[in-house]
Protein backbone atom coordinates (compact mmCIF):
# COMPACT_ATOMS: atom_id res chain seq x y z
CA UNK A 1 0.00 0.00 0.00
CA UNK A 2 2.82 2.32 1.01
CA UNK A 3 4.65 1.56 -2.68
CA UNK A 4 0.89 2.79 -4.38
CA UNK A 5 0.89 6.22 -2.37
CA UNK A 6 4.75 6.89 -3.39
CA UNK A 7 4.46 5.94 -6.59
CA UNK A 8 1.11 8.13 -6.87
CA UNK A 9 2.98 11.20 -5.03
CA UNK A 10 5.41 11.04 -8.10
CA UNK A 11 3.23 10.60 -10.37
CA UNK A 12 1.83 13.57 -9.60
CA UNK A 13 5.04 15.47 -9.14
CA UNK A 14 6.11 15.12 -12.63
CA UNK A 15 2.56 15.63 -13.89
CA UNK A 16 2.63 19.00 -12.08
CA UNK A 17 6.09 19.49 -13.81
CA UNK A 18 4.84 18.69 -17.14
CA UNK A 19 1.88 21.31 -16.73
CA UNK A 20 4.22 23.88 -15.62
CA UNK A 21 6.49 23.17 -18.85
CA UNK A 22 3.22 23.26 -21.52
CA UNK A 23 2.43 27.00 -19.49
CA UNK A 24 5.44 28.45 -20.07
CA UNK A 25 5.57 27.27 -23.53
CA UNK A 26 2.04 28.73 -24.09
CA UNK A 27 3.17 31.74 -22.47
CA UNK A 28 6.36 32.40 -25.27
CA UNK A 29 3.63 31.35 -28.02
CA UNK A 30 0.98 33.39 -26.70
CA UNK A 31 3.95 36.57 -26.81
CA UNK A 32 4.58 35.95 -30.54
CA UNK A 33 0.94 36.05 -31.66
CA UNK A 34 0.28 39.50 -31.37
CA UNK A 35 4.21 40.35 -33.84
CA UNK A 36 4.06 41.15 -36.95
CA UNK A 37 5.25 38.41 -39.20
CA UNK A 38 9.50 39.32 -39.85
CA UNK A 39 9.48 37.30 -43.39
CA UNK A 40 11.88 39.06 -45.93
CA UNK A 41 11.68 38.51 -49.57
CA UNK A 42 14.90 37.90 -49.71
CA UNK A 43 16.33 39.02 -53.96
CA UNK A 44 14.21 42.05 -53.35
CA UNK A 45 14.45 43.17 -49.68
CA UNK A 46 17.89 42.79 -47.60
CA UNK A 47 18.79 43.31 -44.31
CA UNK A 48 21.24 46.07 -43.71
CA UNK A 49 24.11 44.13 -41.82
CA UNK A 50 25.22 45.79 -38.53
CA UNK A 51 28.22 47.86 -37.61
CA UNK A 52 31.21 45.31 -37.13
CA UNK A 53 29.85 42.91 -39.80
CA UNK A 54 32.38 40.48 -41.22
CA UNK A 55 31.51 40.04 -44.77
CA UNK A 56 34.34 39.59 -47.64
CA UNK A 57 37.37 41.01 -47.02
CA UNK A 58 38.85 43.84 -49.39
CA UNK A 59 42.30 44.12 -50.41
CA UNK A 60 44.46 47.08 -51.06
CA UNK A 61 47.28 45.74 -53.40
CA UNK A 62 49.22 49.73 -53.40
CA UNK A 63 49.29 49.33 -49.39
CA UNK A 64 50.59 45.58 -48.85
CA UNK A 65 54.48 45.39 -48.07
CA UNK A 66 54.02 41.26 -48.29
CA UNK A 67 55.08 40.94 -44.83
CA UNK A 68 53.00 37.56 -44.60
CA UNK A 69 51.62 38.14 -40.85
CA UNK A 70 47.55 37.98 -42.73
CA UNK A 71 48.74 34.15 -43.41
CA UNK A 72 50.54 33.71 -40.02
CA UNK A 73 47.73 34.95 -38.02
CA UNK A 74 45.03 32.76 -39.92
CA UNK A 75 44.06 29.61 -37.93
CA UNK A 76 44.08 27.91 -41.45
CA UNK A 77 47.15 29.37 -43.34
CA UNK A 78 44.72 30.63 -45.98
CA UNK A 79 45.84 33.96 -47.92
CA UNK A 80 48.77 32.89 -50.40
CA UNK A 81 51.00 35.78 -50.92
CA UNK A 82 53.24 35.73 -53.89
CA UNK A 83 56.25 37.94 -53.65
CA UNK A 84 59.74 38.52 -54.85
CA UNK A 85 62.63 39.82 -53.43
CA UNK A 86 63.90 43.04 -55.28
CA UNK A 87 67.64 43.13 -54.15
CA UNK A 88 68.49 46.48 -55.59
CA UNK A 89 66.48 48.12 -53.07
CA UNK A 90 66.37 45.09 -50.26
CA UNK A 91 62.49 45.11 -50.70
CA UNK A 92 59.74 42.66 -51.08
CA UNK A 93 57.79 43.21 -54.21
CA UNK A 94 54.28 41.88 -53.84
CA UNK A 95 53.12 39.96 -57.37
CA UNK A 96 50.08 38.53 -56.70
CA UNK A 97 47.53 37.89 -53.52
CA UNK A 98 44.42 35.64 -53.35
CA UNK A 99 41.92 34.44 -51.03
CA UNK A 100 40.00 31.19 -51.10
CA UNK A 101 36.38 32.24 -49.60
CA UNK A 102 35.26 28.49 -49.98
CA UNK A 103 37.40 27.92 -47.24
CA UNK A 104 37.56 31.20 -45.37
CA UNK A 105 36.00 31.39 -41.83
CA UNK A 106 35.89 35.03 -41.94
CA UNK A 107 37.01 35.07 -38.39
CA UNK A 108 38.82 38.63 -39.11
CA UNK A 109 42.38 38.09 -37.83
CA UNK A 110 44.13 39.04 -41.06
CA UNK A 111 42.21 42.15 -40.90
CA UNK A 112 42.40 42.95 -37.14
CA UNK A 113 46.69 42.23 -37.50
CA UNK A 114 47.63 43.77 -40.62
CA UNK A 115 50.15 46.28 -40.26
CA UNK A 116 49.22 48.72 -43.24
CA UNK A 117 45.61 48.40 -43.02
CA UNK A 118 45.25 46.90 -46.67
CA UNK A 119 42.57 44.55 -45.32
CA UNK A 120 39.33 45.34 -44.49
CA UNK A 121 35.91 43.69 -44.39
CA UNK A 122 32.97 44.24 -46.14
CA UNK A 123 29.16 44.18 -45.90
CA UNK A 124 29.01 41.19 -48.74
CA UNK A 125 27.49 38.80 -47.62
CA UNK A 126 26.89 37.25 -50.78
CA UNK A 127 29.08 34.78 -51.88
CA UNK A 128 27.22 32.21 -53.43
CA UNK A 129 28.03 30.55 -56.33
CA UNK A 130 27.55 27.24 -58.58
CA UNK A 131 31.20 26.86 -59.21
CA UNK A 132 33.46 26.33 -55.99
CA UNK A 133 36.86 27.63 -58.17
CA UNK A 134 34.86 31.07 -58.50
CA UNK A 135 35.34 31.66 -55.04
CA UNK A 136 38.91 31.49 -55.46
CA UNK A 137 39.57 35.85 -55.04
CA UNK A 138 43.05 37.38 -56.59
CA UNK A 139 44.27 40.87 -55.72
CA UNK A 140 41.80 41.99 -58.38
CA UNK A 141 38.66 40.75 -57.30
CA UNK A 142 39.60 41.19 -53.32
CA UNK A 143 40.34 45.03 -54.80
CA UNK A 144 36.90 45.76 -56.27
CA UNK A 145 34.57 47.41 -53.25
CA UNK A 146 30.69 45.87 -53.31
CA UNK A 147 27.95 48.18 -53.97
CA UNK A 148 26.66 49.09 -50.58
CA UNK A 149 23.02 47.54 -49.54
CA UNK A 150 21.97 51.10 -48.61
CA UNK A 151 23.16 52.19 -51.99
CA UNK A 152 21.59 49.44 -54.50
CA UNK A 153 18.46 50.90 -55.64
CA UNK A 154 17.20 48.11 -57.16
CA UNK A 155 16.34 46.60 -53.64
CA UNK A 156 14.60 47.51 -50.76
CA UNK A 157 16.67 47.43 -47.55
CA UNK A 158 15.12 46.63 -43.90
CA UNK A 159 16.54 47.66 -41.03
CA UNK A 160 17.56 45.12 -38.25
CA UNK A 161 14.52 42.63 -38.17
CA UNK A 162 11.85 45.26 -37.77
CA UNK A 163 9.84 45.87 -40.55
CA UNK A 164 10.12 49.16 -42.66
CA UNK A 165 9.15 52.24 -40.96
CA UNK A 166 8.00 55.86 -41.86
CA UNK A 167 11.87 56.74 -41.34
CA UNK A 168 12.40 54.15 -44.17
CA UNK A 169 9.55 55.25 -46.19
CA UNK A 170 10.68 59.01 -46.10
CA UNK A 171 14.49 57.88 -47.20
CA UNK A 172 15.82 58.35 -43.80
CA UNK A 173 17.65 55.45 -42.63
CA UNK A 174 18.92 55.55 -39.03
CA UNK A 175 20.88 57.91 -36.57
CA UNK A 176 23.61 58.13 -38.86
CA UNK A 177 21.54 59.90 -41.62
CA UNK A 178 22.25 57.79 -44.23
CA UNK A 179 19.99 57.79 -47.37
CA UNK A 180 18.37 55.89 -49.23
CA UNK A 181 19.41 56.41 -53.13
CA UNK A 182 16.12 56.44 -55.56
Amino acid sequence: MLSMVTGLTGYSRQAIQAAKYIGRGFVVTSDHIGRSPTTIQYPHEKLIPSERFRGRIHFEFDKCIACEVCVRVCPINLPVIDWELRKSVRKKQLRGYSIDFGVCILCGNCVEYCPTNCLSMTEEYELSTYNRHELNYDQIALGRLPIAIIEDSTNQFILGSTAPSKKLAEGRCDSRNITKSS
